[in-house]
């Protein structure tokens, strides 16, 4: 097969949790993502919720399989040659569609051709193909090297997915802690991290703040932290929406590389929000308000596919209006940003660090 070599590697990515307005909930999922050609594999297929077989919350043994298949040590799991590259982020049960693709070896090569969508043993090329999509050469040392690495230690450690909680409404917090860990993710409740050992310390991924803590309480905190030598993000809470706090949480704890990112910037007037985003995807818009008597209101939008580049969007002033807060989501992005009236502008949200 002549085929031009592609270059192989991982990153992390996630899929982003998130809590429903109608009580209902998405999980959240840590997993190591194929970048082909320095692009995450994942976007460059139809816009999609899925994680790759390499999920950090899958058992050790399981996990370890999984990269012995892909490196051709076991046989194929589907007839024909065929490998799930990714799958149903919830269940993954092949019924619930995956996208396969034969893997085979020429030489010292390794060759991932004819992807498709699969929702049973035999995968149809003519009507569920990825038409475009590959063949991909791999180089065999590139290859081998890089799913190895996940075996001998030298991978990236697994993210922390845990969460720091400081405030002063404990009933809110309880709150959020619940919401955290119906999508996976742990949480704390604390006042302040005086006295806690390094080693609980470094089980946490990011520290969230209440709006009522104060600047010389918040500098204590992350003293605490930097002299246990632990980085963590930190998350200055907008307002006591679950919802919102929960998205804010999810970027802060978001492990891939920022240039990989599917969503990218986000700026929200009482105008018009602006949308960045590095590939065609799924973008939900979501705003989030307190009126006078400090009540949630949610509005949804936007729900719609967006191509690469720059995109204005037009907002409901009624949603928009007073103390409020948009939400843009992808599958695997979250940006979080409170509404600025009167004013213009485009920026990049950089992660909480």
């Amino acid at each position: 097969m002549s085929v031009a070599y592609a270059t192989f590697g991982l990153a992390p990515a996630m899929r982003a949790g998130e809590v429903l307005a109608d009580g209902g909930y998405q999980v959240h999922r840590d997993f190591v993502d194929f970048v082909v050609d320095g692009r995450p594999l994942l976007h460059q297929l139809s816009d999609l919720d899925a994680v790759s077989p390499l999920a950090s919350d899958v058992p050790p043994a399981i996990f370890t399989a999984q990269v012995r298949s892909l490196l051709l040590e076991t046989r194929a799991p589907l007839p024909g040659g065929r490998y799930i590259v990714y799958g149903c982020p919830e269940c993954e049960d092949l019924a619930c569609g995956a996208v396969t693709a034969v893997i085979q070896r020429e030489g010292e090569d390794f060759i991932w051709r004819d992807f498709a969508w699969q929702t049973d043993e035999h995968a149809d090329l003519t009507l569920n193909g990825y038409h475009g999509i590959g063949p991909f050469r791999f180089r065999g040392t590139e290859y081998r090297q890089a799913l190895a690495s996940l075996l001998d230690g030298a991978a990236p450690a697994a993210p922390r997915r845990r969460v720091l909680l400081i405030g002063a409404r404990v009933a809110l917090l309880a709150k959020l802690a619940a919401a955290l860990r119906t999508i996976g993710i742990g949480a704390d409740i604390t006042r302040d991290a005086h006295g806690v050992l390094a080693e609980e310390l470094r089980a946490y991924g990011a520290v969230a703040f209440g709006r009522a803590i104060t600047e010389e309480e918040r500098a204590a905190v992350r003293r605490t932290f930097e002299d246990a030598g632990v980085e963590v993000a930190y998350v200055d809470g907008l307002a006591p929406i679950i919802p919102l706090l929960v998205a804010q949480i999810e970027h802060a704890l978001d492990p891939s590389p920022a240039a990989q990112r599917r969503l990218t910037g986000l700026v929200a007037t009482d105008g018009e929000a602006g949308v960045e985003v590095s590939s065609p995807c799924r973008v939900r818009l979501t705003a989030y308000r307190l009126d006078r008597l400090y009540r949630t209101h949610t509005h949804e939008l936007f729900d719609g596919i967006l191509e690469p580049g720059r995109h204005r969007i037009a907002l409901d002033a009624k949603a928009v209006k007073g103390e409020s807060f948009l939400v843009a989501r992808t599958s695997g992005s979250v940006l979080v940003e409170a509404t600025a009236h009167g004013k213009t502008g485009t920026r990049t949200a950089p992660a909480a660090h």
